[in-house]
């Protein structure tokens, strides 16, 4: 099981001795499977979900039902997409064994009440990922090749969850492709073809459900120009 202290440090950046003892007493570590659906949409929300260890996939689905992964998650992330929403609009499921740290909604907006140390740093977390969210618009289907989303979306998965290896930065992620077909809200037959076309430009190595960056540099400038690089 992770160091809770160590794992939240950034959380409690800027609080107070007092309100990092009473945040910690407040809430306790609790830990669930792989493919655990740990928030649902529509759902009311009591608990506020800190992430230990683990991956989790934020997702929604469309009109026709079928999924759209909004982010993939890791330590340093909040599950829940809302701190004051009484009910969730979103879905939270573990890729892999996860550690959470569990404290109630109530009890975090009363110390955020007290502490705007801490109200800072958890506003300053939820303008990070809308940033990211509005990043992810601009990079839609209609205003970006579907090649270089994909790429866009491997090199930012390789940053975030990326292991040098000697075939390249491995992305510790189980990859599928169904899985990247939710990422990129695209049907799979479709998704494979952009898969197969980025191994023919040199910028990914699949193998065993994983995929390999081979080239991070390459990888940004593609996804920024569209040009493939020069064999």
């Amino acid at each position: 099981m992770p160091n809770k202290q160590s794992a939240l440090s950034w959380v409690l950046e800027y609080a107070s001795e007092h309100t990092r003892q009473e945040f910690f007493q407040l809430g306790k570590v609790i830990s669930f499977p792989r493919k655990t659906l740990c928030i649902r949409a529509g759902e009311e929300i009591s608990n506020i979900f800190f992430i230990l260890d683990g991956k989790v996939q934020i997702y929604n689905l469309t009109k026709c039902g079928k999924k759209k992964i909004l982010f993939i998650l890791g330590r340093h992330s909040i599950a829940n997409e809302s701190l004051l929403s009484g009910s969730s609009t979103i879905y939270c499921e573990t890729l892999e064994p996860c550690h959470f740290f569990v404290i109630r909604q109530k009890a975090l907006l009363n110390l955020m009440e007290k502490d705007f140390g801490l109200t800072r740093r958890l506003l300053q977390y939820q303008e990070r990922k809308i940033w990211r969210l509005q990043h992810q618009l601009k990079n839609t289907v209609g205003s970006i090749y579907l090649e270089r989303k994909l790429a866009a979306k491997l090199w930012k998965l390789s940053r975030d969850f990326g292991m040098p290896t000697e075939r390249g930065i491995m992305i510790d992620l189980d990859m599928s492709i169904t899985f990247l077909a939710d990422l990129l809200g695209a049907p799979r037959e479709t998704t494979s073809r952009t898969c197969k076309k980025l191994s023919e430009y040199g910028l990914i190595a699949l193998h065993k459900r994983r995929i390999y960056v081979i080239d991070k540099e390459n990888m940004v400038c593609f996804y920024k120009t569209g040009i493939p690089p020069i064999p």
